[in-house]
């Protein structure tokens, strides 16, 4: 029996992330994470973002290396469900690149087969700024200009990110705690079990 896949897709500081931490600690069994986070640090510094690359086309020398990345990432995440363990994978997908990439479509096709819920993370843009400007001691953000408050790279995740949007489940976390996310995750993962 192949172990359960969950993906997190969503913007950055969307909440992802405090998501998989939470099925981590309160779902049955081992659950791996293996998301965007997790594989930056097994990326080259000289790579990075590799699959955290964001959406405008920014970095065109990185993309060609963006697909076999994901596909790697995605192959692991295979590999970890068939050898009987969960995983959770917060990601954050889009094809806003130079070029379309298609990588999103690979991704699943690798996946054909095994036991997985895609998940939108969606959380509105001024919640996403504020947990900005909260943000980590030291680390330094991009902010917006005064005609324009928003950054245009964190307008463009947010518009990019959920294209096409098509999800087994979607959740916000401006109105759910991570806990109550991966509540409602586990409902659906009873759901389609049924």
């Amino acid at each position: 029996m192949a172990g359960q896949i969950i993906i997190l897709n969503g913007a950055p500081r969307s909440g992802k992330s405090s998501i998989a931490r939470a099925i981590q600690e309160s779902f049955d069994g081992a659950w791996m994470n293996l998301g965007v986070d997790s594989y930056e640090q097994v990326t080259p510094p000289r790579l990075r973002p590799g699959i955290g690359l964001r959406p405008g086309g920014e970095r065109p020398d990185l993309e060609a290396l963006v697909p076999r990345l994901y596909a790697a990432l995605y192959e692991s995440i295979a590999a970890h469900s068939r050898l009987e363990l969960n995983v959770v994978a917060d990601v954050g997908h889009h094809d806003a690149y130079s070029r379309p990439l298609g990588c999103l479509a690979d991704c699943m096709r690798r996946l054909a087969g095994l036991p997985v819920l895609f998940v939108g993370v969606r959380c509105p843009i001024d919640v996403i700024m504020e947990r900005r400007a909260a943000g980590e001691p030291g680390r330094a953000y991009v902010t917006g200009s005064s005609d324009d408050p928003l950054p245009l790279p964190v307008r463009l995740w947010q518009e990019e990110v959920h294209r096409p949007g098509t999800y087994d489940l979607e959740v916000d976390t401006s109105i759910l705690r991570p806990q109550q996310c991966a509540d409602e995750i586990r409902k659906r993962i009873l759901i389609k079990e049924a």
